[in-house]
């Protein structure tokens, strides 16, 4: 089996399935509105296409962060009760506890067959770590089996070349985009709709699927510039709507 498969929920939420083994990406379930972090608000426009009991049982959660309530909510918090295994940051796993398991940069886990390795994640602009926290990627592979790039919440197209450089050519991009930007941060937080076509061209990806580029105010590029962004790469875009599941399969044969 080479079928790799997205059911987007929304955001930065989504089931990802890949040989069998199903893997849930920043468990968001709570419902639209206001979401105080620190002296600031973002602001949820948005619910999920999908309530957590609907998504049911995975093999493991890969959660990029748990500081930033856009990326881990309360119900999402109540999810990850009941996983068995949760991949994360360092400061995840000790703030969380339970079934949280640090995976740092470049080391690798099996989950049902499939290796998961941490890669590194730049979650604004250089200088901006100690404001927005630590952050993580994951690459999803095994023999047989399509190449997986999660960047999670990451902005630096440099680390896009770190993870080429230490992982090889990947097959499919699972992007977080949106271009989301704060005011007390003068830079994007997540990949631009352009630095999103970038990346796909620096790991030589075949397919991008975007993820966590609506739903939040904070964002400030979507679904267009995304695709304007595309027009001209050798990727294929696959622009996921909430509920949507997305397989790929034959193209990796």
């Amino acid at each position: 089996m080479n079928r790799f498969t997205v059911h987007y929920i929304g955001g930065p939420t989504a089931v990802l399935e890949l040989d069998g083994v199903r893997f849930l990406t920043d468990p968001t379930f709570d419902a639209p509105g206001e979401y105080p972090r620190g002296n600031r608000v973002l602001t949820k426009t948005a619910g999920p296409a999908l309530t957590a009991d609907q998504v049911g049982p995975v093999d493991a959660v890969l959660l990029s962060h748990d500081q930033h309530p856009d990326n881990l909510d309360r119900a999402g918090s109540a999810y990850l009760v009941g996983a068995p295994v949760v991949l994360s940051t360092g400061a995840a796993a000790e703030r969380l506890g339970g079934t949280v398991r640090a995976l740092a940069n470049w080391a690798s886990v099996e989950v049902g067959g499939v290796r998961v390795t941490g890669v590194p994640a730049q979650h604004g602009p250089d200088g901006s770590e100690h404001l927005v926290g630590e952050v993580t990627g994951f690459v999803l592979q095994g023999s047989g089996l399509p190449r997986v790039y999660v960047s999670g919440d990451n902005a630096s197209l440099e680390v896009v070349r770190e993870v080429l450089d230490r992982i090889g050519p990947i097959d499919v991009a699972v992007l977080f985009a949106g271009a989301a930007r704060i005011p007390v941060i003068d830079g994007q937080l997540t990949l631009t709709s352009e630095d999103a076509a970038e990346a796909a061209s620096i790991l030589g990806a075949r397919h991008v699927v975007p993820l966590h580029f609506e739903h939040w105010g904070h964002f400030t590029e979507g679904a267009d510039t995304l695709v304007e962004a595309f027009e001209k790469s050798p990727a294929r875009l696959h622009l996921p709507k909430p509920g949507e599941r997305i397989e790929l399969g034959g193209e990796f044969s």
